[in-house]
């Protein structure tokens, strides 16, 4: 039995050869702090999140990408390999895991450990901006540069690719997570008025944009009143949204700007000919391939179904393992 999970900060993907994606959960786990027992992972638990008692505290265990609960992230492996192994479990499985290009020897460590005490025969780890640009459909491994910018929860990767390994990167840790806290500090400065975690959310998937547009979309939301104390609704438009996210946009762009200085000329004009590729859950921003495009002079396209591409990747390697295993593995 072989699985692919793409440990995402925010969203946690499984993916089986020959199945597809087979699961995709909220990377939240509910844990209860009297009896010190995991009571929820995936969806239940992040429908627990600003909506329970003192007892009950609900988080991620995964920050920026890498594990900052060892504990809890290895119940969620667990948990992800129960759920897809049904009738299986008395087999253990081979788990290809993405992890950021970034990530140092401890974190990549603990990787592994979570994944071999959740009940793993085997753990490999890949580089997220491999498995993303696998996933995109970009052959990597023709001598040609291609480029890939994934914008995911946690963390945002730039990765230049040719000959199936990376030329050069860059980890960023500013992506969705960033853009959500950003939203949440502009309506408390602008409305005087607290919002949640799931509205910031809803609010980004919603009238997000990039771009400042001519015609912006508005929302109601619903808050607190900081000055009352009592529930109050405010109406937002998607202009509010592309001012309130433009530093966070701007340090990604910039991240995308040094990649390419660095890249050597030959890649470098392959990838002007080709573009550059957005992947991850954070790219379906409206507007973003443009503001990326006008902002660096290079064209850019968002993958079909960029919030898969890792998972898909994942996929691609389980079925070429031994293909793979040089070029992308570390394992233990």
């Amino acid at each position: 039995m072989k699985i692919g999970i793409d440990l995402g900060t925010r969203n946690s993907l499984v993916f089986i050869p020959k199945k597809g994606v087979v699961l995709q959960e909220p990377s939240v786990v509910a844990v209860d702090l009297d009896e010190n027992k995991i009571l929820a992972v995936g969806k239940a638990a992040n429908e627990m999140i600003g909506r329970t008692p003192d007892t009950i505290r609900v988080y991620r265990p995964l920050k920026d990408g890498v594990i900052a609960d060892f504990r809890v992230t290895q119940a969620m492996i667990r948990y992800f390999i129960d759920k897809v192994s049904g009738n299986f479990r008395f087999f253990k499985p081979e788990l290809v895991i993405s992890v950021p290009a970034g990530i140092t020897s401890t974190e990549r460590r603990a990787v592994i450990e979570a994944g071999l005490n959740a009940g793993a025969k085997a753990v490999y780890l890949c580089k997220e901006p491999i498995l993303s640009a696998i996933g995109a459909g970009i052959p990597i491994h023709s001598c040609s540069g291609n480029m890939i910018v994934d914008i995911g929860g946690g963390t945002s990767e730039v990765a230049v690719i040719s000959l199936g390994g990376i030329v050069n990167f860059q980890s960023l840790r500013v992506a969705g997570d960033k853009m959500d806290v950003a939203i949440a500090d502009y309506i408390k400065r602008k409305h005087n008025l607290a919002i949640g975690d799931q509205t910031t959310e809803d609010i980004k998937i919603n009238i997000g944009t990039a771009i400042a547009e001519k015609e912006p979309k508005t929302l109601d939301i619903r808050g607190r009143d900081l000055i009352s104390g009592l529930p109050r609704n405010v109406k937002i438009n998607s202009n509010d949204v592309s001012e309130a996210i433009a530093d966070s946009l701007a340090e990604i762009v910039q991240t995308v700007k040094n990649v390419l200085r660095e890249t050597p000329p030959e890649l470098s004009a392959d990838i002007m000919d080709k573009g550059m590729v957005l992947a991850g859950g954070s790219s379906l921003l409206r507007n973003l391939a443009e503001l990326m495009t006008n902002s660096i002079g290079v064209p850019c396209v968002v993958a079909d179904n960029a919030l898969l591409c890792v998972a898909k990747g994942t996929g691609a390697v389980l079925e070429n393992l031994d293909l793979y295993k040089k070029s992308v593995m570390t394992k233990k």
